[in-house]
C-alpha cells in the first residue's frame, strides 16, 4: 500500500507528478480550512448566546478569538464569515479528490473556480488586515484559514497556468508558464508567509506569548 502511494506521488512524468502534489496540497489545505471554519462557526454561536463567553482560542489580549469574533468585520454579510468556509471548502475538497483520481476538469469550470478562489483570497487578506490594523487582536483559527487559503490559491493557480485555463493571451500564457516551471511561484508563496509572520512578530512581539 505504501509502495503504491509512493509510486503515485513520484511518477516519472513531471507534469503528472506535480499536478498530483497540487491536488494533494489543495485537499490538505481545504480540510484544514473546513476544520477551522467549523470551530469558528461554533464559537460564533457561543458568542451570539453570550458575548462574554470565554473561548478556547482566547489565549491572551493579542491572540483573542472573542475580540475578533465580536467585531463587525466578523459578520460582514449578516452572518458569521466562517459559514462561507463551511459552504466553500467541501467544494474544494471534492475538486481535489477528483483531481487526485485523474479527472480532467473543463477549462471554463477551472477558470470560474480561479475567480471565486481569488475572491476568497482577497477576502481572507482583508479580514487579516482588519485584525492587524483595526481590531488589534488575532484569531489563531483565522490565521490558519488565511494560510491555507493562500496555499490553495497558489496550488490552483499553478494548475490553471499549466493547463492554460485562464484565457490569457498567448504571450502572457507563455510568460506565466515559464514562471511556474522555474518554481518562482513557490518563492512568492513562501515569501508571503514569511512576511506575514515577520509583520505579526514585529508589531506584537512578546505580547503574543504573554
Amino acid at each position: 500500500m505504501l509502495r503504491k502511494i509512493k509510486d503515485y506521488f513520484t511518477h516519472e512524468d513531471r507534469k503528472i507528478r506535480d499536478n498530483r502534489w497540487i491536488f494533494l496540497s489543495m485537499l490538505i489545505g481545504a480540510i484544514c480550512s473546513l476544520i477551522a471554519s467549523f470551530v469558528l462557526s461554533n464559537e460564533a454561536i457561543a458568542l451570539a448566546k453570550d458575548p462574554n463567553a470565554i473561548l478556547s482560542c482566547s489565549i491572551n489580549i493579542i491572540l483573542n478569538c472573542a475580540k475578533v469574533g465580536l467585531s463587525p468585520s466578523a459578520s460582514l454579510f449578516g452572518f458569521p464569515n466562517s459559514f462561507l468556509g463551511m459552504m466553500a471548502e467541501p467544494v474544494v475538497i471534492t475538486v481535489a479528490v477528483a483531481g487526485l483520481a485523474g479527472v480532467k476538469f473543463p477549462r471554463a469550470f477551472m477558470f470560474v473556480a480561479q475567480i471565486f478562489y481569488t475572491a476568497g483570497l482577497v477576502f481572507a487578506y482583508w479580514l487579516l488586515s482588519q485584525s492587524y490594523f483595526v481590531i488589534g487582536a488575532l484569531c489563531p483559527w483565522c490565521l490558519l484559514v488565511t494560510a491555507t487559503t493562500t496555499f490553495v490559491w497558489f496550488a490552483i493557480t499553478r494548475y490553471n497556468i499549466r493547463e492554460r485555463n485562464l484565457y490569457l493571451t498567448k504571450e502572457a500564457s507563455e510568460r506565466a508558464h515559464r514562471f511556474i516551471e522555474r518554481d518562482y511561484d513557490k518563492v512568492v508563496l513562501f515569501s508571503i508567509i514569511v512576511l506575514i509572520v515577520v509583520a505579526i512578530i514585529a508589531k506584537y512581539g512578546t505580547a503574543l506569548f504573554a
